[in-house]
């Protein structure tokens, strides 16, 4: 598969850091230092465009160790970007620390998935197939 992207920033084309990794690197596009306060959100830009093949999103995840080192994640993780839309990817960061915490020109900021999903055909019925589980929700199977 190939994966239109322009790229509007200083920095390097996102990519994968490692030969099995799921998710690429990317960086936001900023020009100087932006502190987020315990608990403030904001809108990160990348300066990154893509467009994706029918068929496919791009998942946006937080980088596990900005998560458990500085308390930075993704606010709507997974932030999903579908195949029609064209903006600037944009990474919605909140801290969740409780200590302001700086981004850096350039720095990572999350990772990016690329995935095949599905649009089913919705058949509205009135009752649903039996399972040994039923209903039964959060926390139903227990901890055995």
């Amino acid at each position: 598969m190939k994966l239109k992207i322009i790229n509007k920033s200083n920095n390097p084309l996102p990519r994968y850091e490692s030969e099995q990794a799921a998710g690429m690197d990317i960086r936001c596009h900023i020009s100087e230092p932006i502190t987020l306060q315990p608990m403030e959100r904001r809108l990160i830009p990348t300066g990154l465009y893509i467009e994706l093949p029918v068929g496919y999103e791009a998942q946006i995840r937080p980088r596990s160790g900005l998560a458990l080192k500085r308390g930075l994640t993704v606010l709507n993780t997974p932030g999903t970007i579908d195949a029609d839309y064209r903006g600037e990817v944009g990474v919605i960061l909140i801290n969740l620390s409780g200590e302001p915490q700086t981004i850096e020109p350039g720095e990572c900021i999350c990772q990016m998935i690329i995935a095949r999903h599905e649009q089913p055909e919705l058949v509205e019925v009135s009752e649903l197939s039996e399972t040994e589980r039923g209903a039964g929700g959060f926390g139903h199977s227990g901890r055995k």
